[in-house]
């Protein structure tokens, strides 16, 4: 793991070393901390002090460079890649939060009093996963709305998103709105998400010209009901849904659409639901991948939430905030990148977060004892106690011998005198 942060961090030239330092110790700390990831706590598990945590989280980094170098190898492994976006709420006590205001809340199903962060990231369609390569506290504007902002959002990434090899930026249906999909669109991604299911489409006209005026474009409003004939059958999903599809209009968005509708039986009544992509040549089964693989980043969500701090800074500062999400984030990746280095695997496989902060935290604390105990880590007693008890609580996963992982990570703390290099 340190090798990744230290590579990534070496080639961003423009960092000065100090600011290096602290990414470094930081994200070291949250792979290893337990409770709340609060400047004190982290504290706790870092040679740094509150002060300094709080001073630092001040300055601005470029995360997204950062989140794209460390997944670089990875990335350039993958058979498909698509990017992801949604929006998740942050619980924030107090009164004078910067950016505090009236957010949906997914859970409870109202808007609540808190925060907001909307998160990019990149998903790997081969390992079912997603990695974040952004994340942005939703801070209102005046004179812009909320999807204006997440808009933007992505327009400034865009170019980095396609040069990572990726066309498709995957996104629910509350971003089927003109202001959004269009922008992004003009950038070169297409975008692909879920419709209502009484969205205004429009059949395109096959028919003869009749020899007279403008040629007809459309041919009356889609009603998924009585036009069912005039899609194309494409199959049964496993989950038993059929699947038609059709390139029609969208008179929200003003361009031809590929529209794909999952028909499929509830009680005794006919369900609908309709994906679409603005780029109308695209497979139906392939919209339907990256749509089901959008899912991912609400697995993000609740792993970064529960394991890596996201929604425990205490600061009411801007920019505290969005080192905490960030960092937070990226420490994610990391756990991920660790998780599939030592499994020799890009294909699908389960994680366990909890796991790997139980390994990580193990490893922490014996590196401790030993540093104060004066024990050389090279010792052959000392090796063997490190790599028996790393594994003390986790899970040992098939294709996995946590004592042979945990031997290696050793070996490179030899000659080492510093426990937050584990």
């Amino acid at each position: 793991m340190n090798d990744i942060v230290k590579n990534a961090l070496d080639a961003m030239s423009m960092l000065k070393k100090p600011q290096k330092t602290f990414i470094a110790l930081l994200l070291a700390a949250l792979v290893v901390f337990q409770g709340k990831a609060t400047f004190r706590n982290l504290s706790r598990y870092s040679p740094m002090s509150e002060k300094r945590f709080n001073r630092w989280y001040g300055r601005s980094f470029d995360f997204f460079t950062f989140n794209s170098l460390m997944l670089s190898d990875s990335l350039s492994k993958a058979d498909e890649l698509i990017a992801a976006l949604d929006a998740s709420f942050m619980t924030k006590s107090g009164s004078h939060t910067e950016g505090l205001g009236k957010y949906w809340r997914g859970c409870t199903g109202r808007t609540e009093k808190g925060l907001e962060l909307s998160l990019l990231s990149v998903v790997d369609l081969s390992s079912n996963t997603a990695y974040a390569l952004e994340a942005k506290q939703t801070l209102d504007q005046k004179g812009k709305t909320r999807v204006d902002l997440y808009a933007e959002q992505v327009i400034a990434q865009a170019k980095k998103i396609i040069d990572l090899g990726i066309k498709y930026l995957a996104v629910d249906a509350y971003y089927f709105k003109n202001k959004f999909v269009s922008p992004i669109v003009e950038t070169g991604l297409h975008i692909v998400g879920k419709l209502r299911t009484d969205a205004d489409l429009v059949w395109p006209y096959t028919g003869p010209y009749s020899g007279k005026g403008r040629p007809k474009t459309y041919d009356g409003k889609v009603n998924l009901e009585k036009d069912l004939k005039r899609f194309k059958s494409v199959g049964t999903l496993k989950t038993g849904e059929d699947i038609y599809t059709a390139r029609l209009y969208s008179k929200c968005l003003k361009c031809w659409i590929r529209v794909v509708m999952l028909r499929f039986h509830k009680g005794d009544k006919i369900g609908y639901a309709l994906l679409y992509s603005t780029d109308a040549e695209l497979e139906a089964m392939t919209l339907i991948k990256y749509y089901k693989a959008r899912f991912q980043i609400e697995f993000f969500f609740r792993d970064a939430k529960q394991y890596t701090g996201l929604t425990d800074c205490q600061s009411c500062r801007k920019e505290a905030i969005h080192t905490q999400i960030n960092a937070s984030c990226a420490a994610l990746n990391l756990l991920k990148l660790e998780d599939r280095k030592a499994k020799s695997t890009q294909g699908k496989t389960v994680i366990s977060i909890a796991s790997w902060k139980r390994l990580k935290f193990n490893q922490h604390l014996m590196c401790r004892v030993f540093e104060s105990l004066g024990l050389p880590l090279n010792d052959e007693k000392v090796l063997g106690t490190y790599a028996q008890l790393s594994g003390y609580g986790a899970i040992d996963y098939e294709g996995v011998n946590l004592e042979v992982l945990s031997k290696s990570n050793l070996s490179r703390l030899v000659n080492k005198n510093h426990y937050h290099d584990a």
